[in-house]
């Protein structure tokens, strides 16, 4: 790896933007030793819990029966009446589950090792990389099913709420289930002792069945291959009742399978992020990953699904311009993300070349400038981490926004991804900050003012 020397990637002789590092960078730091708790603590954790199952139907109630319009008296007893679990939509999701378990276990994939893990002597976990394989799979399989009558994509709308249902149970039994065996086991991480918070946050690490990692799996194929077959029965479903696909339906079906298909032919990258190496298996990704994230995040596909007919959508030049900064956001996330794991993969001699598809100019820096820290790791300045230090965060929020945009300005429901995703990832933000302030000390302030700026460069 590089060894030249670090120089400012963007402009840093500003006397007003070193002063407002210096000030950004004790407050991390004095908040790494006053908090010892995350998300405002157990009353915090607790309150997200009860917010997190509360919503998805919230929502749901909206569209279904409020005419997409926001309810301040939804019906319980609808609510309950209409989305109590079925036999049937326990198949389809469980039977979902277990038909993505068996590919992840028994195709041949990309082997790939992991960052060294500390409470393992330094040990890397090998992972069989075959989410692209999966994907292909299940790219074949799904129209298949369709089209032979076998099982058509439209009943995940027809059954959305019970699917949901059964995905909130089965989410919180294996939360459940993790978080005693783990504790049985003696096998926990970094606890509090505050039951609420630790249950929260998880106890496990890196657990497995067989050679599949449960997090890797739940949070870089299931996620994501769920919202982009809800995303798809949604725009089957207003073919069946409209007799077509609207342009705005297009967009986000293009857009959610951008997404998808990036984190499956990068799957290599995700193994090196900061979710898998550190963040524990707890309530919050377990719940989140196989219920939270599939079946909220594809409430502006269930609008359009709903109101296509009816919405008012800026007309072809604005879906084109929706498109283009579709793209070119994509590219920069896209590439940004690969920059920086293969830079790490780089650094512990796992770095392997792929040619899933696409792999875009750019992807991989070649004697990247870096950071030497006293701690002994290198951070990335070069590429686009040269210009600032969230770049993909803003890459997300702005495709947040443009799923919003294409549903047009009839209802907030298509938003509310966008307003949630953006206080999760600036609270994110805010907690990658504090734990790098703790961990490089004086070379974090270094390394503020080379790259001074979080979202957007020489602007935020």
């Amino acid at each position: 790896m590089s060894k030249k020397t670090a120089q400012p990637a963007v402009a840093s002789g500003n006397t007003d933007v070193d002063k407002k590092t210096q000030l950004t960078v004790k407050s991390y730091e004095s908040d790494a030793k006053r908090e010892d708790m995350e998300f405002g603590g157990p009353i915090g954790c607790l309150m997200i819990l009860i917010f997190s199952h509360v919503i998805p139907y919230y929502l749901w109630y909206c569209l279904e029966f409020n005419d997409a319009k926001i309810s301040f008296s939804p019906s319980i007893s609808v609510i309950i009446q209409h989305a109590w679990p079925t036999w049937f939509a326990a198949k389809v999701y469980l039977g979902f589950i277990l038909f993505q378990y068996l590919l992840a276990a028994w195709l041949p994939g990309f082997k790939h090792y992991g960052l060294p893990l500390p409470h393992e002597g330094g040990k890397k976990l090998e992972y069989n990389c075959n989410a692209i394989q999966v994907w292909y799979v299940t790219l074949v399989t799904v129209p298949a099913l369709h089209f032979t009558g076998i099982l058509p994509l439209t009943v995940l709308m027809d059954h959305f709420a019970p699917i949901l249902t059964v995905a909130m149970i089965f989410s919180n039994i294996v939360a459940f289930l993790v978080y005693t065996i783990t504790i049985a086991k003696g096998r926990q991480h970094r606890m509090s002792g505050n039951f609420i918070y630790d249950y929260f946050m998880g106890a496990a690490l890196n657990p497995r069945i067989g050679t599949v990692d449960l997090k890797m799996f739940t949070e870089a194929r299931l996620s994501w291959i769920v919202l982009f077959l809800l995303t798809c029965s949604a725009a089957c479903k207003m073919y069946e009742q409209q007799g077509y696909v609207s342009g705005s339906m297009i967009f986000m079906m293009t857009a959610h399978f951008l997404y998808a298909n990036a984190i499956m032919k990068g799957e290599e990258c995700v193994i090196t992020s900061w979710d898998i190496f550190y963040e524990k298996w707890g309530w919050l990704l377990i719940f989140w990953n196989l219920a939270g994230v599939p079946f909220v995040y594809c409430f502006g596909s269930m609008y359009l699904m709903k109101k296509g007919g009816e919405i008012y959508v800026p007309g072809f030049p604005f879906l084109a311009i929706c498109f283009l900064v579709l793209f070119f956001v994509y590219y920069i996330w896209d590439t940004a993300q690969a920059q920086r794991n293969r830079f790490r993969m780089m650094l512990n001699n796992t770095y392997k070349p792929r040619n899933t598809f696409p792999q875009l100019p750019w992807s991989t820096l070649h004697d990247p400038k870096s950071l030497d820290t006293k701690v002994g790791s290198k951070l990335l300045i070069d590429g686009w981490w040269a210009y600032a230090r969230k770049i993909h965060y803003t890459c997300d929020i702005v495709m947040a926004l443009l799923w919003g945009l294409v549903c047009g300005f009839g209802s907030f429901i298509p938003y509310f991804y966008f307003c949630f995703f953006t206080g999760m990832i600036i609270h994110r933000n805010h907690r990658d900050q504090t734990r790098c302030a703790a961990k490089y000390k004086e070379d974090w302030v270094k390394y503020c003012k080379i790259v001074p700026y979080v979202y957007i460069p020489y602007v935020l």
